[in-house]
């Protein structure tokens, strides 16, 4: 504890000092509290009620000045972890690269972290200069300068309903520019990740990315590389998720940074119908986050990568094998390939192969078949990607159709439907006596849209 004393002490004394900051009062900044989490505002009157300075902090703010919804919000302080955690009844200490506290509220966590301090030069970093650990406390003027972006440099003050910026950020909002605070290089190499961050922020903001913060990624684009999987994983769903999915997948082709994430994509644009094919499934992505639904990591996947599975599937199946086995082959082929890479998590690897394998399943089905895949976890996924493949005209559209009536009816209209299909099928029912199709119980539908 004496040590990190020590060193924050030598750290304010040594920085150089930051200009005053701009405070912009509620006509200036435009924020209307009433859109800002009722959750956030309580954890800063708490920590004011302690007599500590808090403030709602980063995207939130952001997006409260442009306009947008914020997904969720977080709360900066001068107190300590430590000294957060008892004023809660549900709050816990988490992280190991930066200690923070997350506040939890029913559905709703607000994470709380401490205003960090300037870096001292010896914080504990890989080969690359990636930062490992940095619990070093300071001020508010310091932990501004740590923040990555300036249009992510702003502190709201909910009970004054004043806006806090020392880097111009609000001035880079309104002319809708992304740009680093500080050296752009130093601060890719304590970050990688950070470059996809500029990328995301341009594309959800519809803005510009400032030459010198641009300038460093194409060269640095390899440092992706040595991101941890998961946290990899989590911003590359970010970026496909943030409303504008494919303006992201073509500046990430623009810089090189998708040959860390998304090897395939190269591959798969330049089959036939690849590009269109992604360009659906992302456009379809963009309007369920525009208004408000989620989205399916596993069907996302799945959609970026069907190119490809079925260009092997018809290859394998082309040399004789059977198409149930060749589509299984030519799905294993290609996670394992994109997940050199990037490493899908194993649950989304498992949906994919699901969503995949009932594509088969569709055409060459039986009446008893069809009861059975109606009970499957990721039936109506499924169907959602059958649609979308109809759409792209590789299957029929009145086929399609048919099984989304069906995943949309209740048990007794599903039973009609199948004995209808199977009277005017008779060439894909059970061979021997005709056997009564079931009727079954009550909640047991498939699940919600997944798309």
């Amino acid at each position: 504890m004496l040590k990190e004393t020590i060193k924050n002490f030598v750290s304010r004394l040594f920085s150089s000092p930051a200009r005053g900051p701009e405070r912009f009062s509620r006509d200036k900044h435009g924020i209307d509290r009433r859109n800002v989490s009722r959750h956030a505002i309580k954890v800063c009157e708490v920590l004011h009620q302690e007599g500590y300075d808090a403030y709602i902090v980063g995207g939130a703010v952001r997006d409260l000045i442009v306009g947008l919804e914020p997904k969720d919000f977080d709360v900066a302080t001068n107190a300590t972890p430590e000294q957060i955690r008892p004023l809660f009844r549900r709050a816990r200490i988490i992280g190991r690269r930066f200690q923070l506290v997350h506040v939890v509220f029913g559905q709703e966590i607000i994470e709380t972290s401490t205003f960090r301090a300037n870096a001292a030069g010896d914080e504990d970093t890989d080969e690359h200069g990636r930062i490992l650990r940095d619990n070093l406390f300071g001020t508010q003027e310091e932990d501004a300068a740590r923040r990555d972006f300036t249009l992510n440099a702003l502190y709201y003050d909910p009970i004054k309903e004043e806006v806090i910026d020392y880097h111009g950020g609000v001035q880079d909002l309104k002319k809708r520019v992304v740009r680093m605070i500080g050296d752009p290089e130093k601060r890719y190499r304590e970050d990688p990740v950070r470059m996809l961050r500029a990328l995301r922020f341009a594309a959800k903001l519809n803005a510009t990315i400032d030459p010198a913060t641009l300038a460093p990624i194409t060269r640095m684009a390899g440092l992706i590389e040595h991101v941890p999987a998961s946290r990899l994983f989590d911003e590359t769903l970010k970026l496909l998720t943030c409303g504008h999915a494919m303006d992201c997948l073509r500046q990430l082709q623009s810089v090189g940074l998708h040959k860390g994430l998304l090897p395939l994509m190269d591959v798969i644009f330049k089959e036939e119908g690849g590009e269109q094919f992604v360009e659906l499934a992302l456009a379809r992505t963009d309007a369920r986050v525009r208004a408000g639904k989620t989205v399916s990591p596993s069907f996302l996947f799945a959609a970026l990568l069907w190119r490809l599975v079925d260009k092997r599937w018809q290859a394998i199946c082309a040399g004789g094998e059977h198409p149930a086995q060749g589509l299984l082959l030519a799905a294993d082929s290609v996670v394992e390939e994109q997940t050199r890479k990037l490493s899908i998590q194993r649950r989304y690897q498992a949906d994919m192969r699901e969503i995949w394998f009932m594509q088969a399943r569709f055409e060459r089905v039986n009446t008893k078949a069809i009861w059975r895949m109606l009970e499957q976890p990721r039936f109506r996924a499924a169907v959602d990607f059958l649609q979308l493949r109809a759409e792209a005209r590789e299957v029929d559209s009145v086929m399609a159709q048919w099984w989304m009536d069906l995943a949309n009816a209740d048990d007794a209209q599903r039973a009609e439907m199948i004995e209808a299909y199977q009277a005017s099928s008779p060439s894909k029912a059970a061979t021997g006596k005709r056997r009564r199709s079931r009727r079954r119980p009550a909640g047991r539908r498939a699940g919600a849209a997944e798309a």
